[in-house]
């Protein structure tokens, strides 16, 4: 079993070769990272080249969905986005935000920040930063996003409960996130999961879909919707490494899935906030006796 180091210098190490790479030569693996059949080609990645905002340079074909299509970005927000690679999804919030906002890229791969800091002064934008950075750890302070994006990213991250508790802090009472990730369903056999390339390439990082969503229910975010969900089919030749036959036919029947989902939570304003703890409080403290012939 590898340590949270150990798996975190995986994800490092082959994201910072996917950065020197072409879009075609990420998407033809698995979230870019292993390199497989070409029948995986756009099995995860989704098609961003109408979108506005798009920029084809930042597009390393290394997202599972389009979470600025549904992260509702107002003109003037503050967006951050959490691995945000050579800066594709940040561009694509920057269009929503406009000038008057500000976009925020964290990434923990220096070369993806320098790709991304070339694609931004090409484009002439002053409003959209890289920072180097863990997203368990983020290098921002408290209350700072009115909304926060994520594609493909949090699957990759060992401890996907300290991420989702530094989203809760980062983000303005009353703000948002839209994250695009990969979950399971049913429990993936044990070589899929524990090989390391494959941890790298999104899927045995994946946690069950519905311990997912109640992670993000423990943190306190409130309005927890699920957007999109897709089903992730990889091809035989790539599961054929893994599996036997019996596991390749439970994959195949959706006892056991892959999915592509875009969830969307609140954190809830400091008004509902209060009304909570006050509710809390005069629930474990009653105020008044249960005889008590007037009320304090």
């Amino acid at each position: 079993m590898k340590t949270t180091e150990e798996l975190k210098n995986i994800v490092k190490d082959q994201y910072a070769k996917i950065a020197l790479q072409d879009k075609e030569d990420n998407a033809a693996s698995c979230c870019g990272a292993t390199p497989t059949s070409n029948k995986v080609y756009n099995i995860m990645m989704e098609d961003y080249s109408q979108i506005e905002g798009y920029n084809a340079d930042a597009d390393l074909g290394l997202g599972c969905g389009l979470p600025t299509q549904f992260a509702k970005i107002k003109k003037g927000d503050t967006v951050i986005d959490l691995g945000s690679g050579a800066g594709n999804d940040a561009f694509v919030a920057r269009h929503e935000t406009g000038e008057a906002g500000k976009v925020l890229g964290i990434d923990f791969t220096e070369t993806m920040i320098n790709k991304a800091r070339i694609n931004a002064d090409k484009m002439g934008y002053n409003n959209v930063e890289f920072r180097f950075g863990d997203i368990d750890n983020m290098p921002v302070g408290d209350n700072a996003a009115d909304v926060i994006v994520s594609n493909c990213v949090l699957n990759l991250v060992p401890d996907k409960t300290k991420v989702i508790s530094e989203i809760y802090r980062v983000l303005k009472p009353g703000g948002h996130f839209s994250i695009s990730d990969i979950v399971l369903v049913g429990d993936l056999p044990d070589a899929l999961r524990q090989d390391a390339e494959m941890y790298a390439g999104c899927v045995a990082g994946a946690i069950q879909k519905d311990e997912y969503l109640q992670k993000i229910e423990d943190q306190g975010f409130s309005n927890i919707t699920l957007q999109k969900e897709k089903v992730i089919s990889l091809p035989d030749d790539i599961l054929i490494k893994y599996l036997n036959s019996e596991e390749l036919e439970s994959i195949k029947s959706r006892d056991t899935g892959i999915f592509s989902v875009t969830v969307y939570a609140e954190k809830p304003d400091s008004e509902t906030e209060d009304q909570l703890t006050e509710l809390t409080t005069s629930e474990e403290a009653p105020c008044c006796e249960p005889n008590s012939t007037s009320c304090c």
